[in-house]
């Protein structure tokens, strides 16, 4: 095969290659061989109809499409293997020349991987992060947690609404005096000061009592995720049923044996906080720590020409990934949208923000496994297998027909070049 590589600009390049007159013959007959079984040709049984009939009543160029797509998937991979070229992405195919009597030219415009030279990625310097929790700390998870235990109680009729009370309201909406959809409900339990409706709505109803019945009045905000009412103003008929208060438990052992069973004091429930808080800094200082250092690794490598398709490939696979993850807890697509009022397009937003990097990261990881020469056991291989099933509660059976190892593999060695950059950071 004559195969002969041209780079373009920002990672392309044009890959021509021939397809021989051997391959050509192979793939026509092929394709003469899948057409003729329908054929329905007078003086011939279907499907028995000779090969020069074939092609004096069709031409043997009316094969060639069919001929093209069963010779491209072997063609192609030896193009690439004899130009010595990596590509990333699905090639744009088109043909130069089908020609009777002469080799087919095909070309492909080709995405490929780009050159990484890697820089400093090891004793990294990076900013110390906190992993101290102080007292107060504690004393706001505490408090939280008394809060969430709180019940509520009745006011008095006489008594008014203060901020951090609960109303129970019947409301109906209107703009330019005519009721709109979705703005009525009864017996609505709401917190005041929990900004859970339209800004100034909840302020309006403090000091209000059992039995009142007021109007409130508001804009909506001119980003409103409903257009119609997206800017207006808007009068709220609203009465209000009940006041409810909040009564917060005493903080005492009592206190901490009611809401942990690992506990018998609230010292014990104390220091049960501040060790959640201690593993929660320490889980995000961690995070904060190799995320800078892959950040100072990206900065001290050079990556020439990166194709824009692979940094839009791995907005897709996150997209994929993360959908799945939805699929396993039962959540389909379409409801996940439905249930967070967003889009296919908004979550492709939200992860082409750090596509770039996720890119550059996996790059420069798969550089210093060449470069470091790292290699995999079979037993790190069969200690994934048991970890990967222990977090997807699968048989370890299921996991080796999930994944091949050699997918394992790869993996395993990414994680090992990250622990290079990780492991060896220095923060001052």
């Amino acid at each position: 095969m004559t195969a002969n590589w041209e780079k373009t600009e920002n990672g392309y390049g044009v890959l021509t290659f021939e397809i021989s007159e051997p391959q050509k013959k192979v793939a026509i007959d092929k394709a003469f061989n899948k057409v003729k079984k329908n054929l329905n040709v007078p003086g011939f049984r279907k499907g028995k109809v000779t090969r020069s009939v074939f092609n004096r009543m069709f031409g043997e160029t009316s094969l060639y499409e069919d001929a093209l797509n069963n010779v491209l998937p072997v063609a192609y991979p030896l193009a690439v293997e004899e130009a010595g070229i990596d590509p990333v992405a699905q090639p744009e195919i088109s043909v130069e020349s089908l020609n009777n009597d002469e080799p087919w030219v095909i070309k492909a415009k080709v995405a490929v991987k780009p050159v990484v030279k890697l820089g400093q990625f090891e004793g990294l310097e990076v900013e110390k992060q906190d992993r101290s929790v102080t007292d107060e700390e504690v004393e706001d998870r505490l408090k939280a947690e008394q809060e969430k235990n709180a019940e509520l109680i009745v006011k008095e009729a006489d008594q008014p609404a203060e901020d951090g009370d609960t109303v129970v309201i019947d409301y109906k909406g209107f703009v330019d005096g005519v009721a709109f959809e979705g703005g009525e409900d009864k017996n609505h339990s709401l917190e005041l000061g929990s900004n859970q409706f339209i800004p100034g709505f909840e302020e309006q109803l403090i000091g209000t009592k059992e039995g009142d019945e007021v109007e409130v009045k508001v804009t909506f905000p001119s980003e409103y995720h409903s257009e119609a009412l997206a800017g207006k103003e808007a009068t709220f008929e609203v009465k209000v049923h009940e006041v409810k208060t909040k009564e917060l438990p005493e903080l005492d052992d009592e206190f901490a044996k009611d809401v942990s069973e690992d506990v018998s004091t609230l010292g014990e429930l104390k220091e049960k906080y501040r060790k959640e808080l201690e593993d929660e800094k320490k889980q995000l200082a961690d995070e904060k720590v190799q995320d800078a250092a892959i950040r100072k690794a990206i900065d001290n490598a050079e990556i020439i020409d990166l194709p824009e398709v692979m940094v839009t490939e791995e907005v897709d696979r996150q997209l994929d990934h993360y959908l799945n993850n939805m699929r396993r807890q039962g959540i389909e697509p379409d409801l996940y949208y439905q249930i967070t009022g967003s889009t296919e397009d908004d979550l492709k937003q939200q992860f082409t923000q750090d596509a770039d990097v996720r890119t550059k990261t996996n790059l420069i990881l798969e550089q210093i496994v060449k470069e470091k020469d790292i290699e995999v056991s079979e037993e790190e291989i069969e200690s994934e297998i048991k970890s990967l099933a222990d977090e997807y509660d699968m048989d370890e059976k299921q996991v080796r027909n999930t994944v091949s190892t050699d997918m394992l593999a790869e993996d395993i060695k990414l994680k090992k070049a990250l622990g290079l950059i990780t492991e060896s950071v220095k923060e001052v």
